[in-house]
């Protein structure tokens, strides 16, 4: 197995910033990954993606081998050649969405056998067959072990079982990744919300020689001060000179948060969740364009984010479109929304490289802190 080579260019304090060789180019981290649900990021083109400033895409292998098909993908060319997307691309395991779809699900100790939603056909999913499905199949550059996600809140007993069965889930996908000279595959840490837990999750992943290690079981209702507990819990246990991913994260603040505790890489529907709901993210907070307020308000989104969706179209025209229900103001917010989050990670790199990202994160925290309560991600149709 490939480990894909991984610079730490600058520090401050636990946070860092550098770049993630892969075959399909460098990702520079911290890294925000738009997430490519059914080999498209919603309402975007991928040309706008990448201008926007994404070095990575996730992509769903849940979804995709449910429709149009992993085998049918590959016959396609595979995910990069099949979506249009050239740079480098990673896939999660299936794990969470049959986690969330606890009522289609049957689990034993081998895999996971459950029911689309789509139609209601039989599938069943193992450590192997998500490995050929995100490697073989769907050609990412980055694969995630299969993994049981744990509920929050659990009982410890839950929770060290779960992690048990994780554990033995990446032993076997390890297996079935084996040696491969342009692909890497990143192992799962569990554990939910105890320190001892976390720790043994962590340690047992660490030794299994993974390209990378993510943290799991967050962003599953724990909320913003027990993410950031978690995640003070567990990197302490994992090796420094590897990436570490805190899978379906977040809200800026949980970003920089995070970023501030040492991971490098995050994945979220949020941006594009958001922007097809009417709420737009800015350096002074989400806002909600569905508003009266914004009627005949003729100023832009955000000027100070690079990007036409942020500067050239006025709040009252995205009012006007939201109300009537026109797809152009969801792919103009999800455009914005996009960009905004790759410049918050630009100014983060460049916070650390140039040492103030501490003064950044206090500026964020409290220019952020009085919009709060309005920072609820909106649910999805």
């Amino acid at each position: 197995m490939a480990t894909f080579p991984f610079e730490i260019k600058a520090r401050e304090g636990k946070a860092r910033t550098g770049v993630l060789k892969t075959p399909h180019g460098d990702i520079r981290t911290p890294a925000f990954m738009p997430v490519g649900t059914a080999a498209t990021v919603k309402a975007m083109y991928m040309d706008q993606v990448e201008q926007a400033g994404a070095d990575i895409i996730l992509g769903n292998t849940y979804h995709l081998m449910l429709r149009p098909g992993a085998e049918r993908v590959k016959r396609l060319g595979g995910l990069h050649s099949f979506s249009g997307w050239k740079g480098p691309m990673l896939t999660d395991s299936g794990g969470f969405q049959v986690w969330s779809l606890s009522q289609l699900r049957k689990m034993d100790a081998d895999g996971v056998t459950f029911r689309s939603h789509i139609d209601g056909s039989e599938h069943r999913l193992t450590p192997a067959r998500s490995i050929e499905i995100q490697a073989d199949l769907l050609g990412a550059d980055i694969s995630m072990q299969l993994d049981e996600c744990t509920d929050f809140p659990c009982t410890h007993e839950e929770a060290e079982r779960s992690l048990n069965l994780s554990l033995d889930w990446g032993a076997r996908s390890l297996e079935a990744f084996g040696e491969r000279d342009s692909q890497t595959l990143f192992g799962i840490v569990q554990g939910s919300n105890f320190p001892d837990l976390r720790e043994k999750s962590a340690k047992g992943v660490v030794s299994q020689g993974f390209g990378g290690i993510a943290l799991g079981g967050l962003a599953v209702g724990e909320g913003h001060d027990q993410m950031c507990a978690t995640i003070d819990m567990t990197v302490p246990h994992l090796p420094d000179e590897k990436p570490r991913y805190v899978m379906g994260v977040g809200k800026p603040i949980d970003l920089v948060e995070s970023v501030a505790r040492g991971i490098d890489m995050f994945d979220c529907v949020l941006p594009t969740r958001a922007g097809r709901h009417g709420q737009a993210w800015t350096w002074e907070g989400p806002i909600n364009l569905k508003n009266a307020r914004f009627a005949e308000d003729l100023s832009p989104i955000d000027e100070a984010v690079p990007s036409p969706a942020s500067q050239d179209y006025s709040k009252a025209y995205l009012h006007h479109l939201i109300k009537s229900g026109e797809y152009l103001g969801s792919m103009i917010l999800s455009w914005h929304n996009t960009a905004f989050f790759q410049a918050l990670m630009a100014e983060i790199r460049l916070s650390i490289a140039e040492n103030r990202f501490d003064a950044l994160r206090r500026e964020l925290s409290l220019r952020w802190a009085a919009t709060k309560s309005a920072a609820r991600a909106p649910k999805d149709a």
